[in-house]
């Protein structure tokens, strides 16, 4: 049985739990470093091959804002959140209430705030994660960059060499004044990281 008929048969509860959880700890953490309501709506979770991460952010020549952390501990791994630029845009002016000039790039206080975002994202799934697994799972210090996807997802692989070939991607959905504003989160674990996390989990992959 592969993987992907695996979680078909499991169907994803426990990852959507994960997602659930986590999202209800970001919209609590971001709640208060904005110090306004936060609302998340449930996340959609999905497991994919690696090769389509780039296509469902548009292909991979399209420019994206994506947030990198390195997972260390027993199921090591990379995680990314990514945006792309108009629903960057929105977030900084409808989230953040800061003031976004178009065709003007990004300030380095607009940066640091979708990093502190996409930081408190992973942190909060990641967190839940390792709650549910009892696996020690601890990021590293966050970076971002404006780039294709493809260079993007091609840095994390220089930087630590292969990936798995499958990625864990939690859709993530912000609700500000009736409008959605979405970003992907995508877990994508070493090669041998994925059986032990779902091994935790009490499932058999063979």
């Amino acid at each position: 049985m592969s993987l992907f008929d695996s979680f078909k048969a499991f169907e994803l509860d426990v990852l959507k739990e994960v997602g659930n959880i986590g999202a209800g700890n970001a919209a609590t953490a971001l709640s208060k470093l904005l110090d306004k309501p936060v609302d998340m709506g449930v996340p959609k979770v999905s497991l994919l091959p690696f090769e389509e991460v780039a296509e469902r952010v548009g292909g991979s020549e399209q420019i994206v804002l994506a947030v990198f952390l390195r997972v260390e501990g027993e199921a090591p791994g990379n995680m990314f959140f990514i945006l792309g630029e108009e629903a960057a845009k929105r977030m900084l002016n409808q989230l953040m209430s800061m003031n976004h000039v178009e065709d003007e790039g990004y300030s380095e206080l607009e940066l640091s705030a979708l990093c502190e975002i996409g930081n408190i994202l992973a942190g909060s799934y990641l967190s839940s994660l390792a709650d549910f697994t009892q696996l020690s799972m601890v990021p590293s210090v966050p970076s971002i960059a404006l780039d294709m996807a493809g260079a993007i997802l091609s840095y994390g692989l220089m930087q630590y060499g292969e990936m798995g070939d499958s990625a864990m991607l939690i859709e993530t959905t912000f609700i500000e004044d009736y409008q959605s504003l979405e970003g992907h989160f995508f877990l994508i674990p070493d090669p041998d990281s994925f059986n032990k996390i779902f091994k935790a989990l009490g499932v058999d992959l063979g």
